[in-house]
């Protein structure tokens, strides 16, 4: 593979330029640290890009900009009672938003770094993160941070790229048809990731398979060289992977026929997943530290990145063993009592939650079995039938202690626990998230293992900093 060429600098001219903007004051050589489009976080010598929101306008925190020390501005309008100084440069555009995409995708393309994006229902940001892991044994390697993956975060770093890296790994949210689309024509990605087909946002599409057309828009407008890598054990992507009339189809999973595959595997529960993968360049034995089988999926879709980009396998085996959760995301904490606690807040799906309940399941020497389960967001009309099938889960899971959160399709949750055989008493129910977290210690002993999972808008990680400080 061809290293990047060097890193280059952001300045006014050059922000100008792919934005069709006008430079209406300051140099065309003022040189730019970084773009932000949130004063809260610019740093001197920054650009500051005011954009327009349902709730905020950034064209209101121009004067903040200018005295947290922003080296410039792009605009939609130049404000009248504007004093330009010798060192603040002032770009006018007709769509701040509009520009912002030109711009990351102007850099995407002086960068030449090759782009890896990712794109699935659930395990984006955790094939993200190993993806980038495995590359950065033999390159220099970029990948977007934290949930920067929409129309406003994927631009945003795509601007990162001017400081040179080899590869960019990134990672392609939504929730709606069409915002697939407008990614892949920002990023233009040279590799493109397509993890599974799940339950998130359905409530916005009615059906699966409407969320797998959305998924597929990854596709779109590749080329003889795209590659595009898919999940061989999820028949509602490969359908759609079937129908590509152009780029090169790589697959991953444990069917027979995946180029990258998994056999032989040994599901250790929350203690991760034993495996041995064959490989086009050899086979090894090898073992995923994450918690819950559905990483080891994750982690085969990371490899298959790796191995095309030539990462030799015995570079690949150790990494992936050394690998820890990302935040909020499968992350198992061990108190000083024994109690293990397993942080999977950052957000959830009715198949992620079940997965993760099969894992506490599957998981050796713990005490007592406790899932703290938060309202599951954005599932439409089949919520509470999705909500009894969890709670069913949970039972079968033989979860000892259920503790759930949420609004009234949470009581799915409980209905289906008991109709499959939990106990009513050993469930216990609040509206929110700081109610349960006051009470969250008297459900747990020492030896237990708790798993804390729930969407993101229910706020289960008040639960797991409460049981954390109690330890």
């Amino acid at each position: 593979m061809t290293a990047a060429v060097s890193a280059f600098v952001l300045t006014a001219g050059l922000v100008a330029h792919a934005t069709g903007g006008r430079l209406v004051a300051g140099a065309a050589d003022r040189p730019f640290s970084g773009v932000s489009t949130d004063t809260r976080t610019l740093q001197a010598g920054a650009l500051f890009l005011a954009l327009r929101g349902e709730r905020f306008d950034g064209h209101a925190f121009i004067s903040d900009a200018r005295r947290l020390g922003a080296a410039g501005l792009l605009l939609d309008q130049a404000p009248k009672d504007l004093e330009p100084t010798a060192d603040l440069a002032v770009i006018v555009v007709p769509d701040t938003l509009e520009a912002l995409q030109a711009l990351g995708r102007d850099v995407r393309r002086r960068s030449h770094a090759r782009v890896v994006a990712i794109t699935g229902s659930a395990g984006k940001t955790t094939t993200k993160e190993v993806a980038a892991t495995l590359l950065a044994t033999t390159f220099k390697v970029f990948r977007n941070r934290g949930n920067l993956n929409n129309h406003i975060g994927l631009p945003l770093s795509l601007v990162e790229l001017c400081h040179g890296p080899d590869v960019a790994v990134v990672e392609l949210g939504m929730n709606h048809a069409g915002e697939i689309r407008t990614l892949v024509r920002i990023a233009e990605p040279d590799m493109r990731v397509w993890t599974n087909v799940g339950d998130a946002h359905i409530g916005h599409f009615g059906t699966r398979d409407a969320v797998a057309d959305a998924k597929a828009e990854i596709f779109e407008s590749a080329g003889d060289r795209t590659v595009m890598i898919v999940n061989a054990d999820d028949p509602l992507v490969m359908a759609r992977a079937a129908r590509l009339e152009r780029g090169r189809v790589v697959t991953f999973g444990e069917s027979p026929a995946a180029t990258v595959r998994a056999v032989e595997v040994v599901d250790r529960g929350l203690d991760g997943t034993d495996a041995r993968v064959d490989t086009p360049a050899g086979s090894r034995p090898l073992h995923v530290p994450l918690p819950g089988r559905p990483h080891l999926s994750n982690v085969l879709a990371a490899m298959s990145v790796a191995l095309e980009f030539g990462v030799p396998l015995d570079a690949i085996v150790p990494a992936v063993a050394s690998i820890q959760a990302v935040a909020r995301r499968g992350a198992v904490t061990r108190r000083g009592d024994g109690t293990r606690i397993v942080d999977d807040s950052y957000n959830a799906s009715p198949a992620a939650m079940r997965a993760m309940l099969a894992a506490l399941a599957a998981t050796a020497s713990a005490v007592q079995r406790v899932a703290m389960l938060g309202e599951m967001l954005e599932l439409g009309d089949q919520s509470y039938a999705l909500h009894e099938a969890t709670g069913r889960a949970a039972a079968s899971a033989h979860v000892d202690t259920l503790v759930v959160v949420g609004g009234s399709a949470a009581d799915g949750l409980v209905d289906g626990a008991v109709a499959a055989g939990l106990r009513r008493d050993r469930i216990h129910r609040f509206a929110a998230s700081d109610a349960a977290a006051a009470e969250a210690r008297t459900f747990v002993s020492p030896g237990d293992v708790v798993l804390v999972k729930g969407s993101r808008g229910t706020r289960m990680d008040l639960v797991v900093d409460r049981l954390l400080e109690e330890g």
